[in-house]
């Protein structure tokens, strides 16, 4: 069991929310959760703080009579659960859940200890909010989608709980909890913050460095397909340009490549005399760019997601709603935690790096299938007869619509404010809608992503050379001919383009 001490790391949720590890919380920090609460319950009796006991955005210029504190809480969870369309994947929604957890263990939200229960019990039961796709603007956080994660903690709504929607209070009934009762601040607590773009974005994260190690394999086993040379991989190479990914790319490259026999040594091909007077090379002296310059593409895709992680990481580990409440100096802050402009911002980063990501493997497909720019391979892949078969033709046509769906998407969304709550939240940060965006780009990358392995695989038999390509390319091959093996008569390929999805999805790359 994974025990929470105060920070959580991004594997820690990525634990819980794709494997399944259940949570604790240590003592000590539901003790400080605790006092957190205790003291703003004493602080607010003769003050005036937002609410607690004001209206909620505009609204906050009117006093709530105390008589009605308790159902101001239930107020603003109910009236903000209006999302709507196709409700978030379980993982996101564990996710965004452990974030909230994260932000109450700042100690700083002033909730009761309960509202930390319940959402323990409900990630570790496994008991899914409905949680719709479209609502937040991300500049009070996710008040929409916080509000419907809520509705269910107070015994509302619907969750997904052992693969069926169900009411809430049915499954809280079941397995024997209660619903969450409001003390001081938990309804707006609980909706305000950056929670569901936060949780969102750990699970895209996951995914976009699974994409780049993939991509990484298949930039060295396209390379021993051509037989390319290997100094464009080289330390000498790529360490005098001063960039961190670059050299991370290369020497990752160098990894996955060694026991490679099909790509070559510059030094054996060119640096002697045998070729004096020759005014023609039939080998290409220098590889095409979407083979010989993967370090400086990838690099920079590298780096995007190396800050992001922290990004994420510290978003995931701070007091993001509003006010804040600080029992070490005795006061309570109003301020603007909730706002989503750095998740919002890396989300952008990331789906553009991975646009760019898709298009290098797009272009490496298209060498795979281009005859007359590779010289070795017949076209499309075709070991069949040329014009009675087709080979991958048709699949590289699902590859390149996808791409160029990714590129419509790479559009920032960081800077489509739009002002509303009666200009209230005059400049938001649509974070929520960023890291959606990002995840469908995530999605269409494998899909590309697995044509291009079916590929590889496909040309590495047209060649014949399975047996020397190096170990961990071989590996690959191995788990891709086991869903897609060498075909020369024409079939359909969309149950297999799937499984390799899912393949590259579910599995990280195997060195030994």
């Amino acid at each position: 069991m994974l025990q929470l001490k105060g920070r959580i790391s991004l594997d820690d949720v990525l634990k819980v929310a794709v494997h399944g590890e259940p949570v604790s919380v240590d003592k000590a920090c539901m003790e400080d959760v605790m006092r957190c609460h205790l003291f703003l319950k004493d602080f607010s009796r003769d003050k005036v703080i937002y609410g607690i006991n004001t209206g909620f955005g505009p609204m906050a210029q009117w006093r709530v009579d105390d008589r009605f504190l308790s159902e101001l809480q239930y107020n603003i969870i109910r009236s903000h659960a209006c999302g709507a369309g196709e409700p978030l994947d379980d993982m996101c929604v564990k996710a965004a859940m452990m974030a909230r957890v994260g932000t109450v263990l700042q100690c700083r939200s002033g909730v009761h200890p309960e509202a930390v229960q319940l959402l323990v019990e409900f990630i570790n039961r496994d008991i899914i909010p409905f949680v719709p796709r479209h609502g937040s603007v991300g500049a009070s956080g996710d008040l929409v989608q916080l509000a419907h994660i809520a509705l269910c903690l107070i015994g509302e709504g619907k969750v997904h709980y052992r693969g069926e929607w169900r009411p809430s209070a049915d499954v809280l009934a079941e397995n024997g909890l209660q619903p969450l009762h409001m003390h001081v601040r938990e309804g707006l607590s609980l909706t305000n913050g950056t929670s569901v773009m936060t949780g969102i974005g750990i699970i895209n994260q996951m995914y976009a460095e699974r994409l780049l190690d993939w991509e990484t394999l298949a930039s060295v086993w396209i390379n021993e397909i051509a037989s390319s040379f290997d100094d464009f991989m080289s330390e000498p190479e790529n360490v005098c340009r001063r960039h961190e990914g670059q050299q991370v790319i290369a020497g990752r490259m160098r990894q996955l490549s060694e026991g490679s026999r099909l790509l070559q040594k510059r030094e054996h091909a060119f640096y002697d005399s045998r070729h004096e007077g020759e005014s023609y090379f039939t080998k290409k002296v220098q590889a095409y760019y979407s083979l010989r310059c993967v370090p400086q593409i990838l690099g920079p895709v590298w780096e995007t997601l190396y800050n992001s992680r922290k990004v994420l990481e510290d978003e995931l580990n701070s007091a993001c709603d509003n006010p804040i409440v600080d029992p070490e100096t005795g006061n309570v802050y109003h301020g603007g935690n909730f706002h989503g402009d750095y998740i919002s911002l890396e989300e952008d980063k990331v789906k553009i790096a991975l646009v760019r990501l898709v298009m290098i493997a797009e272009r490496q497909l298209n060498y795979l299938m281009h005859d007359r720019i590779n010289g070795i391979l017949p076209p499309f892949l075709n070991a069949g007869t040329l014009g009675l078969n087709y080979g991958m033709q048709a699949c590289q046509f699902t590859a390149t619509s996808t791409t160029a769906e990714c590129q419509t998407l790479a559009m920032p969304n960081y800077v489509h404010s739009i002002p509303n709550n009666n200009d209230n939240q005059d400049i938001v940060s649509m974070g929520t809608n960023t890291a959606l965006i990002c995840r469908t780009v995530v999605e269409n990358a494998f899909q590309v992503m697995s044509v291009l392995y079916i590929a590889l695989a496909q040309a590495t038999d047209c060649l014949k050379v399975a047996d020397k390509i190096g170990a961990v390319s071989r590996r690959a091959y191995d788990e891709i001919r086991k869903i897609q093996p060498f075909f020369v008569e024409d079939s359909p390929f969309y149950e297999e383009i799937g499984k390799v999805e899912l393949f590259l999805k579910n599995n990280q790359i195997k060195t030994k």
